[in-house]
């Protein structure tokens, strides 16, 4: 029992260096920086199989139990062996030392989207201290300004803007809503503008987008980027169809920065087929 034990060990290890972009040659995994994993811990191996399809941003859903931060949807599906850790803190930090500083191997900064359920305070305090013993692969914000590293992590949901605006240094970054499109907020706390598209857009990839949700769209990206922000869009249509990829291609044409899916392989495929063009 104890060798068949150790010999899952190992292969777990290789299997996460494996998705880590340590491949052997001719089988690099391809970063590609639009690609979002929306609800990532869902999948059968959290944060590993969206790295194995290349994907620069996953979103994980956080609970603060009893001190200690757990990942889960719903508080049903709570588990503590599930924590952001285990999950993401600990192997990131692997496939960053796997990889010369870089979750991939020369490739773009990682966004790791913490999305809270639990009361905003309480929890980013939590999580500041987390962060603390992770500073040396998670970009910061301090007296000299900000310090890029291979993660930036975003805080969405029940979100403290005032007390991370107050603080004098932190590890993590604010998510905006398209309210604070025209906020003068710095970038350096707001680097990102999320929101729901069905509250803002009645199309959902069925037939040509209607020319002026199209200029809604394209102008929502450019205000963002004037800004120094980057835009992404959550519940999206994500069932496998035509509607989808139109959609996508909406959204990617608009210059929208993060796509946001549940289809790991689908989104992949769609990005590289555009690098190839």
């Amino acid at each position: 029992m104890k060798n068949i034990c150790t010999i899952l060990l190992v292969c777990w290890v290789l299997l996460s260096f494996l998705s880590c972009g340590s491949q052997a040659a001719g089988t690099e995994v391809i970063p590609l920086p639009k690609a979002h994993a929306h609800n990532d811990y869902r999948h059968a191996r959290p944060l590993l199989d969206a790295l194995s399809h290349g994907f620069c941003g996953v979103e994980a859903d956080i609970f603060l139990v009893d001190g200690d931060l757990l990942v889960a949807h719903d508080r049903r599906e709570l588990k503590p062996d599930r924590t952001l850790r285990s999950l993401y803190l600990d192997p990131l930090r692997k496939c960053i030392a796997a990889n010369e500083g870089r979750v991939y191997r020369k490739g773009p900064m990682v966004t790791l989207l913490i999305d809270f359920k639990t009361a905003a305070a309480p929890t980013y305090e939590a999580l500041y201290k987390m962060l603390a013993e992770y500073s040396d692969i998670v970009t910061s914000f301090g007296p000299d300004g900000r310090k890029d590293k291979a993660l930036i992590v975003i805080v969405s949901g029940n979100r403290p803007r005032d007390l991370m605006a107050s603080q004098k240094i932190r590890y993590a970054f604010y998510d905006g809503r398209l309210a604070d499109l025209e906020s003068n907020a710095p970038a350096d706390l707001i680097p990102l503008i999320s929101d729901r598209w069905t509250s803002h857009f009645r199309w959902r990839g069925e037939g040509p987008m209607p020319a002026e949700e199209s200029r809604k769209l394209r102008d929502i990206v450019e205000k963002a980027h004037a800004k120094g922000r980057r835009v992404r869009f959550w519940s999206t249509p994500d069932a496998p169809s035509a509607a989808r990829q139109a959609l996508w291609t909406e959204l990617f044409d608009a210059g929208v920065d993060l796509l946001n899916t549940d289809d790991l392989p689908g989104l992949q495929k769609f990005l590289l087929d555009k690098r190839s063009k």
